[in-house]
């Protein structure tokens, strides 16, 4: 599946058991191209349990765009008009939107120090990591933020004049972040359109990624620089985010693609 470009390997696990090594998770996303391999496992007071691991084989607490193809899923297959979805960082709920669009409530932002996790005690709007000459970096004070994992947002004027493949591992393994962290690269269009671009931890530069596209939303609105609800344009499609001030959730809608089943 891919949520907006982001792609998915997904596994049936709740009747055949899915506990893959971290060998065959790099060799699962190697072999379909995967940014991420999803399972589905029973939750007792969930619709579903996602389990997700990187490309890199490393297992992770949270993806947005991972969640939009769970709900996808759960939302055919039950008739639904909304599921509930259990992460090892959350409890989300998906929904189905116009236009075949899928939505998730992607829960409140985390802005503490310590809930990215950093491994200091820092300003979180903007941190001490500056990447090139240290007297004239060309990229330096990300802001922070976790949507269930931890995101590194860069304001940049032109998205295409970095390069992120380069950057991006430098900035991922930062001291700073001891468990790594997702980095951003986010254009300002104007204040209802972001350009954005993240290297993603453990899977590298991807075309999309919903918990990046909704962290670079709330960093900027955060920062006066958009409103509150914005069109995220990624390389592999367009998200919206909204940041709803009457819940303090962060809400992602986007289209969702079944490009093909199979057995290994």
């Amino acid at each position: 599946m891919n949520g907006a470009g982001n792609a998915f390997a997904v596994f049936d696990a709740r009747s055949t058991p899915f506990a893959p090594t971290a060998d065959q998770v790099r060799q699962i996303a190697a072999d379909l191209q995967a940014d991420q391999v999803i399972a589905l496992e029973r939750d007792a007071t969930k619709d579903v349990f996602m389990r997700i691991w990187n490309a890199d084989g490393g297992e992770v607490a949270a993806c947005g765009n991972g969640a939009r193809a769970v709900a996808y899923l759960i939302l055919e297959e039950t008739g639904k008009p909304m599921v509930t979805i259990q992460t090892e960082a959350d409890m989300l709920k998906g929904y189905k939107a116009i236009d075949g669009l899928v939505r998730v409530d992607m829960g409140s932002p985390l802005m503490g120090w310590e809930d990215i996790p950093l491994a200091e005690k820092m300003d979180v709007r903007g941190v001490d990591v500056k990447i090139g000459p240290m007297d004239k970096p060309i990229l330096s004070r990300p802001a922070v933020v976790s949507m269930g994992n931890p995101h590194a947002v860069f304001f940049v004027k032109d998205v295409d004049a970095y390069d992120i493949p380069a950057i991006g591992p430098l900035v991922e393994w930062h001291p700073l972040f001891p468990e790594g962290t997702n980095v951003g690269f986010a254009q300002i269009i104007d204040r209802e359109h972001i350009r954005l671009r993240v290297w993603e931890r453990g899977a590298g530069l991807t075309k999309a990624c919903g918990t990046g596209a909704c962290a670079a939303l709330v960093c900027a609105a955060r920062a006066g620089l958009t409103e509150r609800t914005a069109k995220l344009i990624l390389d592999g499609g367009e998200l919206i985010i909204d940041w709803r001030e009457s819940d303090d959730h962060v809400y992602m809608t986007g289209p969702v693609e079944l490009e093909f089943e199979t057995v290994i």
